[in-house]
């Protein structure tokens, strides 16, 4: 298999009053835990980037967070710097709806980072990215540049048009985060 995974668990969950990662959505599962059966049947190096103790109880590596204040970017320069693996598969903590049949056509598609584009913008936390990338990562946040994007002009970007991901996903599933109270009650209804 010879390929990482790092979820990224360092939000601050201010929308949601609570960490989002432990939220059960009815099935008995916090939605990390979701993340990390999906994220197991493909890759078979598996951390989570977090600066909280309590993910230890998951099973798997946790690292903490290198960039601290360096938002999303941190994380994944974080995590990809910390993978055994080449290629790492990024996603957030509160995606309950990850898909293997998803993430293995990102797999498909060669690039420093190969990345779903969904209404013209990048799905920057349910994407591939090589090690690679970290120097020109690590330039972005030390330049300031937090956005995650900031270093996309210094690699090799691939990404995949909604057209494609939707012959996978009709509704985009994969793609669904839970930054509200709302987006909970949503997602709950969804698992019915």
């Amino acid at each position: 298999m010879s390929l990482s995974a790092a979820v990224m668990a360092g939000g601050k969950s201010r929308r949601m009053g609570e960490d989002k990662a432990w939220l059960d959505l009815g099935d008995g599962r916090p939605i990390i835990q979701r993340a990390l059966d999906v994220l197991r049947s493909v890759a078979d190096d598996v951390l989570i980037v977090a600066n909280d103790p309590r993910y230890a109880t998951l099973g798997v590596r946790v690292v903490p967070d290198r960039f601290p204040d360096g938002g999303a970017l941190g994380g994944i320069a974080t995590g990809v710097s910390a993978a055994l693996h080449d290629r790492v598969l990024v996603c957030a903590c509160d995606m309950p709806f990850l898909a293997e049949a998803m993430w293995r056509a990102l797999l498909a598609r060669d690039g420093d980072v190969v990345i779903p584009r969904i209404g013209g913008e990048y799905e920057t936390l349910h994407a591939v990215y090589a090690k690679a990338c970290v120097p020109a990562m690590e330039s972005a946040l030390r330049a300031g540049r937090m956005r995650v994007i900031s270093f996309f002009d210094d690699v090799g970007v691939t990404a995949v048009d909604e057209a494609e991901l939707r012959a996978i996903d009709p509704e985009l599933r994969a793609f669904t985060n839970v930054n509200t109270p709302d987006d909970l009650a949503s997602a709950r209804r969804a698992l019915g």
